[in-house]
């Protein structure tokens, strides 16, 4: 099969190459899935697991990507719940190669059923995005109605999904990000945007969860606005400097098969809408890593066509 290999951690962008490699092998609850459009983290060729197993063994070539959306052609022992033929989307392991490629193995408990109505694209823009955004906002930050919250990145992969999921829940929310994302932002529903090349962070006043996806000083000017008993919660970095009288976490999203059938749910109802930007052929995927020009919306690898 085809797919995107890097094999020099001290490469980086420029050691993606196209290759072919063995169909995958389908350990025992996995499934192996024919892969339509596959999503991927830019900055994922500096973690460790993209580079090493579990165990701590290397495991180059390695295979980027962790977003998917496809169809089951074989399962492994003891695999439950899904069946061959079926449409599904889901997350790759953190530790094993990864969804840019023809054919992925892929454990079952991180897939979810595809309804026929959802396009492969926008399946694969949801599982990273979505699962990160709903966590951040209610597992984490326990958001509810009638409370406010400031979405850093509004306009983004991740931001423009939190923005959504909380305006649906009846949130105040304000965005943030560059000038030109302000028109994105305001049609997605924030109460009020934040340039912040231009504007001033603190003028927002105090907020019940701040949801940070930039980091650095950004995070840590955030912190301040975080109200007492309510909560900042990013996904950059572990917090150095933390709110007064409120929580602090820094998280890594977890699969979540039922979380991401409602996620699903909500794109057929209209309820939910992931920003997909540039949809690139797999060869074009090592180009993608460093796109030319900055596109609103996630870029997404179309790999076959439903």
């Amino acid at each position: 099969m085809q797919a995107i290999t890097v094999k020099d951690r001290d490469a980086g962008v420029g050691g993606l190459t196209l290759s072919e490699l063995p169909h995958p092998h389908a350990a025992e609850n996995d499934v192996i899935v024919r892969v339509h459009a596959a999503g991927f983290t830019p900055g994922e060729l500096t973690w460790p697991a993209t580079w090493t197993d579990r165990a701590g063994r290397d495991r180059t070539p390695s295979v980027p990507g962790h977003e998917l959306s496809g169809v089951v052609t074989g399962l492994g022992y003891g695999t439950t719940g899904l069946t061959v033929g079926q449409r599904v989307f889901g997350l790759a392991d953190w530790a094993r190669d990864g969804s840019l490629a023809e054919y992925v193995a892929v454990e079952a408990r991180n897939l979810a059923p595809l309804p026929a109505d959802v396009d492969h694209v926008t399946a694969a823009a949801l599982p990273i995005s979505g699962l990160t955004a709903w966590q951040a906002l209610f597992d984490h930050g326990r958001l509810r109605t009638g409370q406010s919250v400031l979405v850093h990145g509004a306009a983004g992969g991740v931001g423009s999904l939190a923005v959504q999921l909380a305006r649906e829940a009846g949130a105040r929310v304000i965005g943030t990000g560059r000038a030109a994302d302000r028109d994105t932002a305001l049609g997605l529903g924030v109460d009020a945007f934040v340039d912040l090349q231009a504007d001033r962070l603190e003028g927002i006043g105090e907020v019940d969860v701040v949801f940070d996806v930039i980091g650095g000083e950004i995070l840590e000017r955030s912190a301040a606005l975080v109200r007492p008993g309510g909560t900042l919660v990013t996904i950059a970095e572990p917090v150095t400097v933390r709110p007064r009288d409120a929580h602090a976490v820094f998280f890594v999203v977890e699969p979540d098969r039922t979380r991401l059938s409602q996620l699903a749910q909500r794109v057929r109802d209209g309820r939910l809408k992931p920003l997909v930007g540039a949809v690139h052929p797999l060869a074009e995927a090592p180009a993608a890593f460093t796109p030319a020009k900055r596109t609103p919306g996630r870029t997404i690898i179309r790999v076959a066509e439903d």
